[in-house]
């Protein structure tokens, strides 16, 4: 949570520091020049990306990202485990669960202790060991694997909500750029429609950035999914493989 909260506040300062240092200053010149020169506003990356509600976008999406990449990497980091063997083959013919769960305590690194595999494999063989019954083995394997799910469905509920955050503040920006355009529809009536212009330009801009910038965190919310779901029956093969299969 506190790193969460960390990137955050990373995401506010760096995305705001590149506004007011780059972004702004440069649509703000564009725009003079073409007033004075009496044309149209270019339609550069700079102008497009110059409202709040651009900016508001870019910061939830690096925390989107930094929120999605964590998650990437408490996966990746003990997928190796899948290719190792923790119930070694001397346990297959003398299956001691008490000594199995001992070596898998002092054997395994602290950091992979935490992981969906280990948990599982643990709780399963306690179950066994107080009851020597595979039914309940099998069991504990379903509750643990169903709890995995539960767990990750829980932990991607902020990057849910961001990814509908998203789009809804560029709608934001549509109805402020539309409200503004229509508070200059005498000034265009008049002839003037310069500011009416500027005015829906900021409504399409918002919703522009928002949807493209929801498309890409869709993307990685999906392909992260695919990742929790592989990892669940990837522990569902191995306790089947390596636990269930043996003690049979």
């Amino acid at each position: 949570m506190i790193k969460s909260f960390v990137a955050l506040i990373f995401s506010v300062v760096l995305v705001h520091m590149i506004y007011i240092g780059y972004v702004r200053p440069e649509a703000n010149a564009l725009i003079e020049v073409s007033a004075a020169e009496g044309h149209a506003v270019p339609r550069e990356v700079v102008v497009i990306l110059k409202d709040y509600e651009q900016e508001i976008c870019f910061i939830l999406m690096l925390w989107g990202c930094f929120l999605i990449t964590s998650n990437y990497r408490e996966i990746l980091k003990t997928n190796y485990l899948f290719s190792v063997d923790l119930i070694t083959e001397k346990d297959k013919d003398n299956f001691d669960v008490d000594s199995i769960i001992d070596r898998l305590d002092k054997e395994i690194p602290k950091e992979c202790m935490s992981s969906p595999l280990v948990q599982t494999l643990r709780s399963s063989l306690w179950r066994y060991s107080a009851t020597k019954n595979v039914q309940n083995l099998s069991d504990a394997i379903e509750s643990n694997l169903n709890a995995l799910a539960i767990r990750q469905d829980s932990e991607n509920t902020m990057i849910r909500y961001l990814i509908w955050a998203i789009p809804s503040i560029g709608f934001i920006g549509t109805v402020r750029g539309i409200g503004e355009a229509l508070s200059k529809a005498d000034e265009a009536l008049a002839g003037d429609i310069a500011g009416m212009t500027d005015s829906l330009g900021v409504a399409f801009n918002s919703t522009l950035v928002a949807l493209l910038i929801s498309i890409f965190l869709m993307f990685l919310f999906h392909q992260l999914q695919r990742l929790q779901d592989s990892q669940i029956l990837d522990t569902q093969e191995y306790c089947e493989k390596h636990l269930l299969s043996r003690i049979k």
